[in-house]
């Protein structure tokens, strides 16, 4: 965390990396084990063929596509615990590297790339400032864990652990903890088979985030993600390209409610994440006060209205569909017939079967509210 009690700063991490340029003569970048850029030498050749795309975009944007980290660890870096060789790609303009995985106590947490000239160069001390690298984002890593365990229990836990999570949490945050803060939830969230060895994505990963910690179901869960305000959207997008957000839709609180607020604020982000999934024009990201009705509808029982129960049953997809372009449009036959293109009279006869099924009357308002509710509510899940 760059300015919410770090461990270290990126300048510890641009040091080291000079340090590895300069026992290697040759530049060096330094990346996560999720290929984000932390620090890179500077490269100071006349031939810009030293430069291949894969370098070019690392540094301009700062990561690298999913295609080129398949590409790497097919060669088994992430399991590597010795410097690895890379072929050249000619064909995607890709040079020959060396890979030094950079480890701590066994786990990897990132990757440190030099471009393979065929040089004999020695590896062994560069590797030795690779476990140095190591040891400070294992330190990074432990930290955000403290803020998403503090985060998580004053998001779920009862009230009595609850102050005691707020004031550990306002405490890790220091002079930040009074900012203009906004929840973000991104559901579903695949948290991997094993936490310790795959930790969820930290501060550094997401900048602007302050805490990240997964919250489970039953009830509201997904990735929860303490952000600024600011760059709440920004944090959204990027957790919705992982591979583990596959299919996932992200919510963005109210802002300005403070630590306190956060509970609160968690539910909004998780209901506004529902509505997005449930309501594709709200996708990707959605924010509580975007949502209309569904702030009304997130809040709502999760289990189905008995009346309206059966017309839910798969059997009546295409009925439930109608009475809820029916009602969207107002009650407006001509309207509802035309968005469903089929003859008004096909429409009398479905909704028809609408009544007869749920036993609802279709000319009563208070029916009509009740059954549109419903049809919203079980998008929801």
């Amino acid at each position: 965390m760059s300015d919410n009690g770090p461990v270290r700063a990126d300048g510890d991490f641009q040091e080291l990396v000079d340090e590895v340029s300069a026992l290697l003569g040759t530049p060096a970048t330094l990346e996560d084990r999720d290929f984000r850029l932390i620090a890179f030498g500077a490269h100071d050749s006349d031939d810009e063929a030293a430069m291949d795309p894969i370098r070019t975009r690392s540094i301009l944007t700062r990561r690298s596509t999913a295609q080129v980290r398949e590409w790497f660890e097919g060669f088994g870096i992430a399991r590597a615990r010795e410097p690895v060789r890379v072929p050249a790609d000619p064909a995607a303009g890709i040079h020959a590297r060396i890979c030094l995985p950079v480890r701590h106590r066994g786990v990897v947490h990132g990757y440190v790339w030099l471009l393979d000239d065929g040089t004999d160069r020695p590896l062994d001390a560069a590797m030795a400032v690779a476990a140095r690298i190591g040891t400070l984002l294992a330190a990074e890593a432990r930290a955000g864990a403290d803020t998403g365990r503090e985060l998580l229990g004053l998001l779920t836990g009862p009230g009595s652990r609850r102050e005691g999570a707020l004031a550990a949490l306002r405490a890790a945050l220091g002079r930040v903890a009074d900012d203009d803060f906004a929840m973000v939830c991104v559901a579903p969230w695949d948290g991997g088979e094993d936490e310790a060895s795959d930790p969820l994505p930290g501060p550094r990963a997401l900048p602007g985030a302050a805490a990240v910690c997964a919250v489970p179901s039953p009830g509201p869960g997904g990735l929860a993600v303490l952000a600024r305000a600011r760059a709440a959207d920004t944090v959204a997008a990027r957790l919705l390209e992982s591979a583990r957000a596959r299919g996932a839709t992200a919510g963005v609180s109210g802002r300005g409610a403070g630590l306190e607020g956060l509970p609160e604020a968690w539910r909004e982000a998780s209901g506004a994440a529902r509505a997005a999934h449930a309501q594709p024009r709200l996708a990707p990201v959605a924010h509580w006060s975007d949502i209309g009705p569904y702030r009304l509808l997130t809040r709502l029982p999760t289990t189905a209205d008995p009346a309206v129960a059966p017309l839910l049953d798969a059997a009546h997809t295409e009925l439930a569909h109608t009475a809820e372009v029916f009602l969207d449009c107002a009650g407006q036959a001509g309207r509802a017939a035309a968005a469903l293109a089929i003859h008004r009279q096909t429409l009398y006869y479905r909704l028809s079967r609408v009544e007869h099924l749920t036993g609802l009357d279709l000319d009563d308002g208070e029916d009509r509210l009740l059954l549109h509710l419903a049809l919203k509510a079980a998008r929801l899940g």
